[in-house]
């Protein structure tokens, strides 16, 4: 009941739409005396035997057979149902000329063979003969007609078609427009159940997380309880004196004559003691030129997260404790989540498109793959590049989804047409300058803008190489200019575009953020923004702050309006070399961060709610970015994995 009152509202909804209003008034009549609300054969059989036929209308008859022609050959039917389809037809147009005869209606006999006799020909049927009857003086006593103008053949008649009809609509067939709400109704059936798994699954991550830690934990006391032993002991030996070279060769010549009486057990143990005492006279004849000795081990599990030091200094250890990473903020509340795993390697960038309907992915091994999340989303764009080195930077044209720019470790920049999926236009960058470390796509131009470095290392940033700006041409795929930079420049990490593309804001390895007018092609200001590279930057959402993410883990947002004064700032606890990288979400908001950890920190930016984490994956997350327009975003791993999240 419900699909079939959902089925009426979308034809009430495409009638109003289309404006029949006849057709809807007409509508609305007949769904007033349905009683049924269902399939009924008998108003079927009464269109065919007591409007179509009486009425003589033959075209409507015959179309009336092939739109349910067309609806059993488009459904996975049996060929015996056509088959039978087919013999019904010819019967209900025998019977169509037999009723005209008998009316004395001759010419509409004539009439429908001028108009379908050639199609009745081609039939396997043997309709030969019938094409006499109009000429026959009595046909229903004629032999070969005499049969269909019985009144038993016309009543066996219509039991077979309403049994026919009773089989393909009550039985074996529903209309398309029903399935409609069927499959609503299991889309977002599909969808609680998702919802649902991952809910599940992030409780058994969560467990998982927590014995794991638990593992580490155990093994490092463990360690550490070993190693305070073994200190213990050799605190001992120091605070005995110096030990005499000759006492212990002494002792060592007597363990020798001893071991001819010894088992072989305590022969080991014996030569154990000995090597403890040389080692012991070692310690001390490296502590003589200080009064202190200090000595550092390192223990760490299997999975190198964690682990224990153990320090002696004036005969006093301490034990480290394991180092948390991850942010202490409560998880995100998640809408739905879908996993890529089309890559197998680390994911190096990954971005929405400017519809935010499709998605580039790229790994370490050269692949880029352009996928959708939505299945409502068409997957004709659906593709696999293979660029045959590192993706360092990716970047969809901003006016459409119709091209994507890929820039490679070998200074290679392609543009991908998602359309004709083919690679339209494959640049390279000078020889001096061979890793395309950004691509920036002006938002209102035909332009772009590449960085691109003397040199790198795979996944880190070299604060020893140097930098090129180049605009690019998108009609020519020429370049145009190459930005000032002065003498020698640090490489540029970060390029990001204002509203209307007139400036463009770098970001470097020395800790420098560089403003650029792009109508004059000129360095208007700059300023030192971290005592270390910048990995990551952005323009806020109103655009009158930038924020900069350093290799030291700091995000500090600046202001434009007052140049060189923080308005906000957080330790994201990302410290290290790695390129990391932040997004803001579409009201500007929340900030994502990438995170040497499983888990990517989610800050509230001027707000005095704590900020969030994401669900975790099985490895540190390497890249992120929003949704253009809705609270979605993605976050790719070293897992060589994907995720999409939507979150409330």
């Amino acid at each position: 009941m419900e699909n079939m009152q959902y089925a009426e509202e979308l034809v009430r909804e495409f009638l109003v739409f289309r404006g029949f209003t006849a057709t809807l008034q007409s509508f609305e009549s007949e769904l007033a005396t349905d009683v049924g609300r269902g399939f009924q054969v008998d108003k079927l059989l009464d269109l065919i035997f007591a409007a179509y036929v009486p009425r003589f209308q033959a075209d409507k008859l015959l179309a009336l057979f092939g739109f349910l022609r067309q609806c059993l050959s488009s459904a996975s039917t049996e060929a015996a149902l056509l088959a039978s389809l087919s013999r019904l037809e010819v019967a209900v147009m025998r019977y169509y000329i037999v009723h005209a005869v008998r009316s004395g209606r001759r010419d509409k006999v004539l009439e429908f063979f001028g108009a379908s006799g050639n199609d009745l020909m081609r039939k396997d049927q043997d309709w030969t003969p019938w094409f006499a009857m109009p000429y026959v003086k009595n046909p229903s006593t004629d032999p070969q007609f005499r049969v269909y103008f019985s009144k038993e053949w016309y009543e066996a008649l219509r039991v077979a078609v309403r049994n026919f009809f009773d089989e393909i609509f009550n039985g074996t067939r529903i209309p398309a427009l029903l399935t409609i709400s069927l499959e609503k109704n299991t889309i977002s059936r599909l969808k609680k159940e998702i919802k649902q798994l991952n809910s599940k699954l992030a409780q058994l991550q969560a467990l998982l997380e927590e014995k794991e830690a638990q593992l580490c934990r155990s093994r490092s006391h463990a360690a550490s309880a070993m190693d305070a032993g073994i200190a213990r002991s050799s605190s001992s030996t120091l605070s005995s004196g110096v030990l005499d070279e000759n006492i212990v060769s002494s002792q060592d010549n007597q363990d020798t004559h001893d071991d001819a009486t010894r088992n072989p057990g305590d022969r080991v143990l014996a030569q154990d003691l000995v090597d403890a005492s040389k080692a012991k006279v070692n310690l001390e004849s490296l502590a003589r030129p200080s009064a202190h000795v200090t000595t550092s081990l390192s223990v760490c599990g299997d999975n190198g997260a964690g682990g224990s030091s153990l320090m002696l200094q004036d005969g006093t250890f301490e034990t480290g404790r394991e180092v948390e990473g991850e942010e202490e903020f409560p998880e995100v509340n998640v809408d739905f989540q879908e996993t890529f795993l089309g890559h197998t390697s680390p994911i190096t960038r990954c971005r929405f498109s400017a519809s935010g309907n499709n998605i580039a992915s790229a790994s370490m091994d050269g692949t880029v793959r352009i996928w959708t999340y939505d299945s409502s989303t068409s997957a004709s764009r659906n593709a696999t590049i293979y660029c045959g080195a590192e993706i360092m930077s990716l970047d969809w044209e901003c006016k459409s989804d119709r091209l994507l720019l890929i820039g490679t470790a070998d200074g290679g920049i392609k543009a991908w047409n998602v359309d004709a999926k083919r690679v339209v236009c494959d640049l390279n960058t000078t020889e001096a300058f061979p890793s395309v470390l950004d691509l920036k796509c002006s938002p209102v131009e035909p332009i772009f803008v590449s960085a691109a470095a003397s040199r790198h290392v795979s996944g880190h940033i070299d604060d020893t190489s140097f930098a090129s700006l180049t605009v690019w041409n998108m009609k020519t795929w020429k370049a145009m200019t190459v930005l000032p930079l002065g003498e020698d420049p640090p490489a540029i990490t970060s390029l990001c575009f204002n509203h209307n593309g007139k400036i463009l804001a770098a970001s470097a390895t020395d800790g420098m953020i560089h403003m650029f007018d792009m109508s004059a092609g000129l360095q208007i200001t700059g300023w030192p923004a971290h005592d270390c590279g910048i990995s990551s930057i952005l323009f806020g959402a109103d655009e009158t702050s930038i924020f900069s993410l350093g290799t030291d883990g700091k995000v500090l947002e600046w202001s434009l309006q007052k140049q060189g004064h923080v308005l906000w700032s957080i330790n994201s606890k990302s410290s290290c070399h790695l390129r990391h990288e932040m997004a803001l979400d579409a009201n500007g908001r929340r900030l994502l961060v990438t995170s040497g950890s499983v888990r990517a920190p989610i800050y509230q930016i001027h707000s005095r709610a704590s900020g969030l984490r994401t669900l975790p994956h099985s490895a540190s997350v390497t890249t992120v970015d929003w949704h253009p327009t809705l609270p979605i975003f993605l976050t790719g791993s070293a897992d060589n994995s994907v995720r999409v999240t939507s979150i409330s």
